[in-house]
């Protein structure tokens, strides 16, 4: 409890800055206040923070009680044990998860429909889950993940100053500095009322 009580300034501390992150990340947002009393992200996180206290501690139920209540009001689900770094934003939230052995860096921000998760998972020799061991990716500083991304695996590094596209599956690192999107996929624009014509001219063929 001491333990918990004294890290309860530098957990305020980072909610401070995870606060300002969202202010200079949405141009939408006026006022900070709107941010602490409106924003699904910052009851998340500043949940998450207090939980990753106790869970560095050692408690066992208490941690994950109070990331999954989060979950349950917000959409967005952050396990205990990830240790995520200052000035951190995600920006609309429904549907991100980060997994346990994830590790963030400073300035992150992620949209919503995000999964930082596990690739695989380690079996014994009686085919039962080994528990632990780092499954999780490892997000560097000020890289930018878009809606829908998936990124998997314990080895896997997201390099600082990266920028995710959306709907990007990834179970490798990237180096710093890396713009990572789909190209192959072309995206077609049709006039609307052309079409139309050429589908009664097809219907009265």
């Amino acid at each position: 409890m001491d333990k918990f009580c004294s890290a309860l300034p530098k957990v305020r501390q980072l909610l401070k800055k995870d606060v300002e992150a969202a202010y200079e990340g949405d141009p939408a947002v006026k006022l900070r206040e709107e941010i602490i009393l409106s924003y699904p992200f910052i009851e998340t996180v500043a949940i998450q923070r207090l939980a990753h206290v106790l869970y560095e501690a050692g408690a066992p139920y208490i941690p994950r009680m109070m990331t999954e209540w989060a979950h349950s009001r917000t959409g967005i689900d952050i396990h205990p044990g990830a240790s995520i770094g200052t000035h951190f934003f995600i920006d609309h939230g429904t549907g991100v998860v980060i997994g346990e052995t994830c590790r963030i860096g400073n300035w992150v921000k992620l949209y919503h429909g995000v999964t930082l998760g596990a690739r695989s998972f380690a079996k014994d020799e009686d085919g039962h889950i080994v528990k632990g061991g780092k499954r999780h990716p490892d997000v560097e500083d000020k890289v930018t993940i878009y809606p829908n991304s998936t990124i998997l695996g314990g080895d896997t590094v997201i390099g600082a100053n990266s920028t995710i596209g959306a709907n990007v599956f990834l179970m490798h690192s990237v180096p710093a500095d890396s713009l990572v999107v789909y190209e192959e996929k072309q995206l077609v624009i049709r006039n609307k009322s052309q079409r139309n014509k050429n589908e009664a001219l097809e219907w009265s063929i």
